[in-house]
């Protein structure tokens, strides 16, 4: 007896939710710049900087100790112990390093575990626009609908409470905050994150704050909104070393929350990932022990090339929204009559210099591009000076 085989079809069995999510937007970019030679890349966020000397030489030393094996699912106590104390000791904030910090494989994984966590089937989570790339898919994935809240150049791209106020309805369960903000560079003072703090107090809603840069901000010290009194229980505070201690390859995030919070977070850490690799987490406990004179001399350049790129900007003709914090500059490129994907399209074709498209970050940075000067000061000069070449034949 014949048996008829149905053809094989792989896409029929990927899942429809799935299908739903575009992939990134900055990593189409990266991977076209590892395609063409001689780019210069202002696209992706990852410090130039070498990691400090004794992280790494902490590292080789657990290695050669053999620390090879698998940590507590929260991580090494003496890590959490050491970023309970960063956290109190810079941003006044207490946590019990035994149950109210996890140690993470990045900010990224903490991002996705911290969704997974606490959002149900139809839960909408209020997410300000434009943004990091994976909020929206992260939430979609754990079955809540984001709710875009677009901010604009006029406003300093900044969420106002009454953009919320105006968002929430029943389902509402959630804001997420990332401030200092990529792609634009865009920070929130007291009385802001006040502001807002008394409208998700009033509405009960939860905040995931991103923090990953909280360390670079360059006028006056970062506030977390979990500091403002009423918040830190409902403030799923997300952080790590990649940026601020330019250590993105060890893959070392974290978050402090609610006891009940980290408990749910273990959850789903332990039926995924486990736990982060425990070289890293050594490199990260010797980051916090001793390498924040480090982070400082970095912030201090990074601050200089904030105000060289963004006049180098203006002074082209693109119309530059001054940043704040992270290392971003988002400038508009909306009198040039391109797109921002054709914008970054012919730019890198034409003149070998890579960013990313504003849209990459919501729809309402469409009009828009985000460079980083993460790179070096004088390939920031090359970018520019490339850049003014190509914008010139435009205006």
């Amino acid at each position: 007896m014949s048996m008829v085989i149905e053809q094989f079809m792989p896409e029929k069995f990927i899942s429809p939710t799935l299908k739903t999510i575009p992939p990134s937007g900055i990593r189409k970019f990266f991977d076209l710049v590892s395609q063409t030679k001689d780019v210069i890349s202002l696209g992706i966020g990852e410090p130039d900087f070498v990691s400090p000397w004794h992280a790494r030489e902490a590292c080789v030393y657990s290695l050669e100790k053999g620390y090879t094996m698998y940590t507590s699912n929260l991580g090494l106590p003496e890590l959490r112990t050491a970023i309970a104390k960063y956290l109190a000791e810079r941003f006044g904030l207490e946590y019990d390093p035994k149950d109210e910090i996890i140690v993470t494989v990045g900010a990224s994984e903490a991002v996705d575990m911290a969704f997974r966590t606490v959002i149900s089937q139809g839960d909408e989570v209020l997410i300000p626009e434009p943004c990091y790339v994976s909020y929206n898919p992260c939430a979609i994935l754990a079955g809540g609908v984001p709710i875009s809240l677009e901010t604009n150049q006029e406003t300093g791209f900044k969420v106002t409470p009454e953009m919320l106020e105006k968002s929430i309805t029943p389902k509402t369960k959630a804001v997420v905050l990332s401030y200092p903000n990529n792609p634009t560079g865009a920070i929130l003072n007291r009385e802001e994150l006040e502001d807002l703090a008394r409208v998700i107090i009033k509405h009960n809603l939860l905040v995931i704050s991103d923090e990953i840069y909280g360390e670079l901000t360059y006028e006056g010290n970062h506030l977390s909104i979990a500091s403002l009194p009423g918040m830190q229980e409902r403030t799923i505070l997300i952080s790590g070393v990649s940026k601020a201690f330019a250590m993105t390859g060890w893959r070392i995030g974290y978050v402090a929350a609610h006891r009940d919070f980290i408990a749910g977070m273990v959850k789903v850490h332990q039926y995924t990932l486990l736990c982060a690799p425990v070289m890293g987490q050594k490199a990260a406990l010797e980051a916090f022990s001793s390498c924040y004179g480090e982070v400082l001399n970095m912030v201090e350049e990074y601050d200089q090339r904030r105000r060289i790129i963004t006049k180098r900007l203006n002074d082209m003709g693109l119309d530059c929204f001054e940043p704040k914090g992270a290392f971003y500059v988002f400038p508009s490129i909306q009198n040039t009559g391109l797109s921002s994907e054709e914008f970054a399209s012919r730019l890198l074709q034409e003149s070998k210099v890579a960013v990313v498209p504003g849209n990459a970050f919501g729809s309402c940075g469409e009009g828009f591009i985000r460079c980083s000067y993460a790179a070096s000061l004088k390939q920031i000069n090359e970018a520019m000076n490339r850049m003014e070449c190509f914008v010139a034949k435009r205006l």
